[in-house]
């Protein structure tokens, strides 16, 4: 139990540290994720993989991450969070060792859709921690900064995958990577506490997050497990039948589908669009992620600041998202230079705007029931995640000639279509309360 032996003490700053393992989390789970990128030429070579058979590999991960997002969220919802998710990330990190000894296009696909199943409920349970952890003044700061590691990832981890590859094959690199993730799965199990459970957070912090809209506890109880774990069709219908959660809901499969876009075509739009070598797309690649990981920290910093300075939930929340979708459709002006900088430029601004508009979450965390927070997050992760199934084969099409230009302006569109699903369908940002 918490120290509550005096409520006059300062307030200790466990918050901190949960939000800490919350980064180390996603930093580990988007380096099992893309470790394949670097991986896969050699692995091709290797196995005798033709390029048709390797997209199948690149896109399986999303099969199951996608589809399997909204039971994700059921069970996020169903089960007390530190076991939860010790768990599911020790099994995404066996996958992710085990493709280190795979020798068949099947096994390979296999371990992709099991690292897909178990990372798919990890986003539900990290909006459901930090919405425990963190009071509403805060809770975008927090969104802001563990997101950001995904970005971090994007820009920093490449080189290290190289060294890896180069050092112990392409084998070794999922092997090595698997295994950071399995201890980082065992230090979210000693370390992680929800804040009732946590011997040495003072009522003080308990006080100071629950008086801002923190939900220390909701419910969630070693007695009450067992009743959660029914799934109520309720809940489900709940999830569905809401304007404003419609409204993140496609906000979030636009913002998805710029974001898919420089994960799965923008190293090919560099390299056979504009003819940079692949050491030239290597360096390019790495500013566009930057410029997200300034916009996604900014964002929660100036969305907390309004807060705090009386400015009402829903401008404060929407004005980071709405000037980032704007921001966002940005990616159009790369049709109009034939400047590599200039296209870097309009690549970084608009992935800077994706990233001012990545605390979408915070609304999530603001307005779900309560009872099934982990269920909506899922809907609402599910749906965004519709973008990585459907943005690649989109682009594909259009830019089957190998003109990129009709694929560009098809992201612009998007873009705004979220700025206009945020400004009209989302509505006054407050949680939506449901009958017991």
């Amino acid at each position: 139990m918490p120290d509550s032996s005096t409520h006059s003490l300062r307030p200790t700053r466990k918050r901190f540290i949960v939000l800490a393992l919350l980064f180390g989390c996603v930093w580990i789970n988007y380096m099992s994720r893309t470790n394949i990128s670097i991986a896969g030429t050699t692995m091709r070579e290797d196995l005798g993989i033709d390029m048709l058979k390797m997209g199948l590999i690149f896109s399986a991960f999303s099969w199951t991450y996608g589809w399997l997002q909204i039971p994700g969220g059921i069970f996020v919802d169903a089960f007390r969070t530190r076991r939860f998710y010790a768990v599911i990330m020790f099994f995404w990190s066996c996958a992710t060792v085990l493709q280190g000894f795979a020798n068949s296009l099947f096994g390979i696909i296999g371990l992709r859709l099991s690292l897909g199943l178990f990372q798919a409920p990890s986003y539900p349970a990290h909006n459901k921690m930090v919405t425990r952890w963190f009071p509403t003044h805060e809770r975008a700061t927090a969104i802001a900064t563990y997101t950001s590691a995904q970005f971090l990832v994007l820009a920093l981890m490449p080189p290290v995958f190289v060294f890896l590859m180069d050092t112990v094959t392409w084998r070794g690199l999922f092997i090595v990577t698997g295994i950071v993730s399995i201890l980082g799965s065992i230090v979210m199990y000693l370390i992680y506490r929800d804040p009732q459970d946590h011997k040495t957070v003072n009522q003080a912090e308990l006080d100071y997050i629950e008086s801002g809209g923190g939900l220390i506890n909701d419910g969630e109880t070693a007695e009450s497990e067992a009743d959660k774990s029914k799934f109520n069709w309720a809940d489900l219908a709940e999830a569905f039948k809401h304007r404003k959660l419609w409204g993140v809901y496609l906000g979030q499969f636009c913002l998805g589908s710029l974001f898919v876009f420089f994960l799965t075509w923008f190293p090919t739009y560099l390299k056979e669009t504009r003819g940079l070598s692949l050491a030239s797309t290597g360096n390019w690649v790495m500013l566009p992620p930057l410029g997200a990981f300034c916009g996604v920290l900014l964002s929660g910093y100036v969305s907390d600041l309004l807060i705090k300075r009386g400015v009402s939930p829903g401008a404060s929340r929407k004005v980071p998202v709405l000037c980032g979708m704007v921001l966002g459709s940005a990616i159009i002006g790369a049709n109009f230079t034939d400047s590599t900088a200039m296209v870097i430029l309009f690549m970084t601004v608009a992935l800077f705007g994706n990233g001012l508009a990545s605390i979408t979450w915070v609304f999530i965390s603001s307005i779900a029931p309560i009872r099934c927070m982990g269920l909506v997050g899922g809907v609402f992760n599910f749906v965004g995640n519709l973008a990585g199934i459907t943005l690649p084969i989109i682009i594909g099409v259009l830019a089957r000639d190998g003109n990129f230009k009709p694929g560009l302006i098809y992201i612009a569109v998007v873009s705004i279509i979220g700025f206009f699903s945020y400004l009209f369908l989302v509505g006054k940002v407050e949680r939506i309360e449901v009958p017991e």
